[in-house]
């Protein structure tokens, strides 16, 4: 099949999801749920999420050379720089689990070693300030100090042990050239491919920036009043760098590999999104698995208790901020703090059409050990806390 009709089919699988006139359809739970989903996941997170995420990812696999990727985040790079900059990245991309995946598998693909890779596809969901602040503000200064906490240190913990487990592995994808680093001579200055980068972000966090709460005011709230300006504003300055500092050919050259993120990535994202919405719901409606179970068995602070949260919230899809309303309610039903904080450290992160992604970058085993470490250590971290909070 010709690109041109892949690309034509799915923006006719966009629309479809997009227009999807769910209200009108005879039957409600758990399909009217998952259908529910994918529309309102199309509407709020492919046009202004994942497209320029996409485009970000591109630019990384063009325009940032392998030398460069391997000099900060390779197997001889500096090891606490490298750990410190992925591990504090979500305080700047604020992205959910699902958009920061075309920024992983960009920067993995360029040489980025697993450990690094793996951190920063940890933290850029998990350490969102905004986040963090609400469930300090709404569900208790204790959970989001211990939120805050957690995410940092779980990025970095994660990114050294996916280094260890597969050290073996990630040496012998040095060996065969995937991971090498030579001289490449840069067509542009480092300051300009940094601010084109920076232009591009800025419009990836403005355009997504939160609404907050009713009746608040400080700079969240100025900012969120001006996001559209900011937004356009580090579009334009994007578009001004592309004619000026960039070649045809390299312009043509990068819309070809967003391409090429996309087509590997959406298909299994929205797969997903439509299975999640089927099993679990939207927030506040229903599914297959029906919510007082969830609520039953989240109770107390024991290890299955925390265990359960754990996991569900790894399956689950929260898009970017989410997560404190609908802990909310199941604290309100009796969920014990101790699951609760192990949800909040398994789901922001991780999600059904999360882990089928993550599979198609590095493949099954890996996904399921970056899977597991995540549930387990939610699970311990949930016991302890709770354990310490009662």
């Amino acid at each position: 099949m010709k690109e041109s009709k892949k690309f034509l089919l799915m923006v006719a699988a966009f629309l479809a999801c997009f227009y999807l006139p769910v209200e009108m359809l005879p039957f409600r739970n758990p399909v009217f749920e998952a259908l529910a989903l994918v529309r309102w996941y199309a509407r709020e997170h492919v046009l202004l999420c994942l497209v320029p995420a996409f485009f970000i990812a591109g630019a990384i696999s063009v325009f940032v050379s392998q030398a460069s990727v391997i000099k900060y985040f390779g197997a001889k790079a500096n090891k606490f720089l490298a750990y410190t900059v992925a591990s504090v990245s979500g305080t700047i991309l604020a992205v959910c689990s699902c958009t920061v995946l075309p920024l992983f598998s960009g920067i993995y693909k360029r040489g980025a070693g697993l450990g690094p890779a793996t951190a920063f596809l940890y933290s850029g969901p998990a350490i969102n300030v905004l986040a963090i602040i609400m469930t300090a503000r709404i569900l208790g200064w204790e959970l989001g100090v211990a939120r805050a906490i957690g995410a940092v240190v779980f990025s970095v913990v994660i990114g050294l042990l996916m280094h260890l487990i597969f050290l073996k592995e990630e040496r012998a994808r040095k060996a065969e050239g995937d991971l090498i680093a030579g001289e490449v001579k840069e067509p542009r200055a480092l300051w300009q491919n940094a601010l084109y980068f920076f232009a591009m972000v800025g419009f990836l966090v403005f355009a997504n920036w939160a609404k907050p709460q009713e009746g608040s005011s400080g700079l969240w709230a100025s900012i969120f009043a001006a996001k559209w300006y900011l937004a356009v504003g580090f579009l334009v300055m994007t578009g001004v760098m592309l004619a000026n500092w960039f070649k045809k050919d390299e312009i043509k050259e990068w819309t070809q590999s967003s391409w090429t993120f996309a087509k590997q990535i959406m298909p299994l994202l929205l797969a997903g999104v439509l299975i999640a919405g089927l099993l679990l719901g939207r927030p506040d409606h229903e599914g297959f698995i029906p919510s007082w179970i969830i609520s039953k068995a989240v109770g107390g602070n024991s290890l299955l208790s925390n265990f359960f949260a754990a996991i569900v919230g790894a399956f689950m899809y929260f898009a970017t901020l989410t997560e404190v309303p609908i802990l909310q309610g199941l604290i309100g039903a009796g969920m014990g703090k101790g699951p609760a904080l192990a949800l909040l450290l398994a789901g922001p992160a991780l999600s059904l059409p999360n882990m089928l992604v993550i599979r198609g970058v590095i493949g099954t085993k890996k996904t399921v050990v970056y899977v597991s470490l995540v549930v387990i250590m939610a699970t311990i971290s949930g016991i302890l806390f709770g354990a310490i909070v009662r």
